[in-house]
This record gives C-alpha cells, structure tokens and sequence, in this order.
C-alpha cells in the first residue's frame, strides 16, 4: 500500500506533547528500549522519524551512539535541542541518507503507519541496519489514543512486509496499548 505524502495521517500537533509524561508512560519508552536492545549486540541505532528524539534520548542513556531522521525541520530542531549529542538530520523514511549497514540497529517509533511508501521505507530500514530493525506501532484496535483504525496497521501487514523484505526473523510484543514488532536479519 502506498500513500500520498500529503495525507493527513502526519503528526501536526504541538511538539511539546510528545514529551508529555503521560505520553511517555502510554508509549512504554524504557520498556520499549529494552526490548529492541535486548534483540542483540547494538550499539548504534537510527531512529526513523525521531520527532523530538524522545525514543532517541533513551537509548542514548542506554549507551548506544544515536541518529535520527524526520521529515519535519521544527522536529529535528527540538531533537538537537533535547539530545545535543546525537546526529538528526531532515530526510524521508523512504530514501534514508546513509550507506548500507550504517547502523546496527532502525527503530520507528509509533511513525510506520505515517511513511508515504510502506514496502520503500522497509528496504531503506532493512538497507541501512546490520542487525535489526524495531517498529514500535498502535495495535489494530479503535482506541481512545492514536490513529483512526483505518490508518493503524495489522500485525500481518507488518510481518509479510519485513519477511518479504529479506528479514530472517518476526517477533511482535503486546504492550499496554502498542505492539514492538522486531525483525532480525
């Protein structure tokens, strides 16, 4: 499935609440952390569609080297802002600026069902990761929070995508109202 670049499904808005703490407690960050970085050695990761980098600054607390990329240049202002340490950059999921196997590690964090071209920004992912890539998503269930269920993405979707995409392995995490779907190269 691909979408316009000019839907509405874009995050549009404040950039303050990204970092709201009931947010943060919603979208399980320290958890979700963990469970990417126990899928094995990483120690640089590139968050796709970092946002304000609050996924980005939690991993960077956990030791590993960050870069992130959003389509939007107030987003990557407030990244540099929040982890001055890290490299952010405007660039789109589906045509990433770095080479093949730049990183150890991708991670999307609830932005997947945003991306223009599902099965391009897969390849760039699969493309510029060694090791894995991490895609945290809204469950295919209308809840109170996120995206209308029209936009929300099936487990299914997700898996055939990364297994088509050369990925060796799938596993998906229930989270509270998310699930982390991980994929091994």
């Amino acid at each position: 499935m691909t979408v316009s670049p000019t839907n509405d499904r874009v995050y549009s808005q404040s950039i303050e609440r990204l970092r709201f703490p009931e947010r943060r407690d919603r979208l399980e960050v320290e958890r979700v952390a963990r469970l990417c970085l126990d899928g094995g050695n990483i120690s640089t990761l590139l968050d796709i569609g970092t946002g304000s980098a609050l996924f980005a600054e939690t991993f960077f607390k956990a030791g590993v080297t960050v870069a992130g990329v959003d389509t939007n240049p107030e987003m990557i202002n407030a990244a540099k802002g929040h982890l001055p340490e890290g490299e952010f950059i405007v660039a789109p999921a589906e045509s990433l600026p770095f080479a093949e196997g730049s990183f150890d590690a991708t991670f999307f964090g609830v932005v997947f069902h945003e991306v223009s071209d599902y099965a391009q920004a897969m390849r760039e992912a699969y493309r510029v990761s060694r090791r894995l890539t991490c895609i945290l998503e809204w469950q295919h269930k209308q809840e109170e929070f996120g995206p209308p269920l029209e936009d929300r993405l099936t487990e299914e979707f997700i898996r055939d995508l990364g297994l088509s995409t050369g990925y060796r392995s799938f596993e998906a995490f229930a989270l509270k109202t998310l699930t982390l779907y991980r994929m091994h190269k």
